[in-house]
C-alpha cells in the first residue's frame, strides 16, 4: 500500500486541518516561525475543499484528528497531557480523545463477543451494558458473569480499526520519506525507524490476546506495590479481539474537581503517578506506556488504578542503568556526568567535544532547578533540547522512543494533578533508590556472578569444543598447517581455561 497514492492521504490531513480551523490552532499551540505559519496556509488552502467535514460540535482540534482517523487521534491523546505545551485551552479540548469518542453499537459489539467467545453473550453475562468508554481502538462495557454475579469490564475491538490503522501508517511513511529526502539533516532523527517503531507498537495493541498477557505480567511486577492497583484479565473470556478484565470502581484522573469532592490529596496524587512509573521502568524493566488520564482512575481508598494495556515498554538492564544514571546526573546537577554516560552509551559521536555538551546540558536542566512546574515554559525547553541534540549529531534512539514518549505523558499527567510539581525533586527518592542497588560495588559483584553462571553453563561442551579442535588440527597435513589454525587451538584452549575459571568462580558466589 505505500506509494505515491498516499500523497492524496497527506494532502487531505493539510486540507482537513484547514477545512476545520484546526490549522491555526495547532500552529499556534506550538508557537510555529512565521515562515511555516505562511507556508501552511498557503499549502492547506487551495485543497481545503477537500479535507474532511468531521463533527462540526467538537472544537476544531479534536474535530480535525477524530475525523482523520486513529493514528491522528493517538497522535492527540499525547498532546492532551501536554497543557504546558499546548496551552490548556488546546490540552482540555483534547482529552476528549482519551475515552469519549463515539462509540459503535452495542448489537455489534454483541455479536463480536460472541464470535470470539464462541457461546452466546446472554449465556456469559447476566448484564451487558452499553459503551461506558470509547477511544480510538476499542470501547469498553460494564458487564456481569452469570455464573459468579462479578462485575467485569468488557473490551471490544472496533470494527474495521485495523485496516484504517495500516492506512495511515502508510501515509506517516510516505511523508518520514519525504522529509528524508527534503531535509537530509533530518535523517539522524530516523524518520524511517520511528514510524516503524509506532507500527510495531499499534499493531500489537490491536490484538487482546497480548494485551491479556501484558496484564497478567503487569499485575504480577506490581502486586506489591503500594498505593497501586491492576485488575487482572479473565483468561476464558478473553480473546484476539476481545478482553475482559476485572471491574476497576473510581474516579477518573482528569477530573480533578471530582478528586477533590472525593477528600483525594492531588499534589499526593500527582507524585505517586511520576514514582510509580520510574518504579515500574527502572525496577522491573517492564512499564504501562500508555498512562494518559484516560487510563487512570482513584480508587475510593486512594489507590491509582491503571488499565488498558495495549501500549507496554520494555527495556533492558543495561539501558535501565544509563537512564538512571541521565536522571540521576541531572537531579545532582552533574553535566559532565550526564554528558559522560551519553558518550558511554553512543548516544553522541564520539568526536563531538564533551565539555561543549556538558555545558549544552547545563543550559537544559538549570532553568528546572528551584522553579515551580507553573514558571517553567516546557515547550521552549524542549525546543532548545532539540536543537542541542542537533548540533552534537545525536541520533533517535529507537529503542527509547516509548520510554522517552512516556515520560512525556506522565509528567504531564501530573503537572494536570499538581500543576506546581517539581519532577526532580518526585523523581530523586526513586533514582537513588536504584542507584544504590545497581551502580556501585556490589551492583559489580552480582555482575560478575551472573556472568560467570551463563559461562559455566558452557562448563559441558568444553572437553568436546577442544577435542574438536585438536583433532581438525591433528587431521591437517603438517606443511598446511597455518598460523591462523594454531591460533584456532589457542583460542580453543584460552576459552577452556575461561570456562573453567567461572564455573569454579560461580560455585563460590
Amino acid at each position: 500500500m505505500r506509494g505515491p497514492h498516499n500523497i492524496w492521504r497527506l494532502v487531505r490531513t493539510l486540507a482537513t486541518l484547514e477545512r476545520t480551523g484546526a490549522i491555526g490552532v495547532v500552529l499556534e499551540a506550538f508557537r510555529a516561525p512565521p515562515r511555516i505559519r505562511v507556508l501552511a496556509r498557503i499549502l492547506g488552502w487551495p485543497f481545503k475543499p477537500l479535507g474532511l467535514k468531521g463533527d462540526p460540535d467538537l472544537p476544531p482540534a479534536t474535530r480535525a484528528l477524530t475525523a482523520l482517523g486513529p493514528a491522528y487521534i493517538k497522535f492527540g491523546q499525547i498532546l492532551s497531557t501536554r497543557p504546558d505545551i499546548v496551552g490548556d485551552e488546546l490540552a482540555e479540548q483534547l482529552k476528549y480523545l482519551q475515552d469519549k469518542l463515539p462509540p459503535f453499537p452495542t448489537d455489534i459489539a454483541k455479536r463480536m463477543v460472541a464470535e470470539e467467545l464462541e457461546v452466546p453473550v446472554n449465556e456469559i453475562f447476566s448484564e451487558f451494558s452499553d459503551a461506558v468508554a470509547a477511544a480510538s481502538i476499542a470501547q469498553v462495557h460494564r458487564a456481569r458473569l452469570a455464573d459468579t454475579g462479578a462485575e467485569v469490564a468488557v473490551k471490544v475491538l472496533r470494527p474495521g480499526i485495523e485496516r484504517a490503522f495500516r492506512r495511515d501508517i502508510d501515509a506517516f511513511y510516505l511523508a518520514a520519506q519525504t522529509i528524508e529526502l527534503i531535509a537530509p539533516s533530518s535523517r539522524r532523527l530516523r524518520p524511517m525507524d520511528v514510524i516503524a517503531h509506532f507500527e510495531g507498537v499499534v499493531m500489537g495493541e490491536l490484538d487482546f490476546r497480548l494485551e491479556s498477557s501484558a496484564a497478567s505480567e503487569f499485575a504480577a511486577n506490581t502486586a506489591n506495590d503500594e498505593g497501586f492497583q491492576v485488575p487482572e484479565p479473565v483468561w476464558y473470556l478473553s480473546g484476539r479481539t476481545v478482553m475482559t478484565l476485572g471491574w476497576a470502581e473510581g474516579i477518573a484522573l482528569k477530573d480533578n474537581a471530582a478528586i477533590d469532592a472525593a477528600g483525594h490529596d492531588r499534589r499526593i496524587l500527582g507524585a505517586r503517578v511520576l514514582q510509580l512509573f520510574l518504579n515500574h521502568a527502572l525496577r522491573d524493566g517492564y512499564f504501562h506506556a500508555d498512562m494518559h488520564q484516560g487510563n487512570l482512575k482513584v480508587a475510593a481508598n486512594g489507590d491509582i488504578i491503571a488499565y488498558d494495556f495495549g501500549i507496554m515498554g520494555r527495556i533492558d538492564e543495561y539501558t535501565r542503568r544509563v537512564y538512571a544514571e541521565i536522571l540521576f546526573g541531572f537531579i545532582r546537577k552533574d553535566y559532565r556526568r550526564v554528558a559522560e554516560v551519553h558518550f558511554e552509551a553512543g548516544y553522541v559521536p564520539a568526536d563531538r567535544d564533551i565539555d561543549e555538551f556538558a555545558r549544552a546540558l547545563r543550559a537544559v536542566g538549570e532553568p528546572i532547578f528551584g522553579m515551580d512546574a507553573s514558571r517553567i515554559s516546557m515547550a521552549r525547553l524542549l525546543a532548545y533540547l532539540f536543537e542541542v541534540t542537533e548540533r552534537f549529531g545525536m541520533e533517535t534512539r529507537t529503542e527509547l522512543i516509548l520510554l522517552q514518549r512516556t515520560m512525556v505523558v506522565v509528567e504531564g499527567v501530573a503537572r494536570g494533578l499538581d500543576p506546581h510539581i517539581n519532577i526532580w525533586e518526585v523523581a530523586k527518592p526513586i533514582v537513588e533508590s536504584y542507584i544504590s542497588k545497581n551502580v556501585g560495588p556490589a551492583a559489580l559483584l552480582r555482575d560478575l556472578a551472573q556472568t560467570a553462571r551463563v559461562l559455566a553453563r558452557f562448563g559441558p561442551k568444553l572437553p568436546r569444543m577442544v577435542e574438536q579442535a585438536l583433532i581438525r588440527q591433528a587431521d591437517m597435513p603438517p606443511p598446511v598447517v597455518r598460523p591462523s589454525r594454531l591460533r584456532t587451538v589457542g583460542q580453543a584452549m584460552v576459552l577452556g581455561v575461561a570456562l573453567a575459571a567461572a564455573v569454579w568462580v560461580g560455585t563460590q558466589i
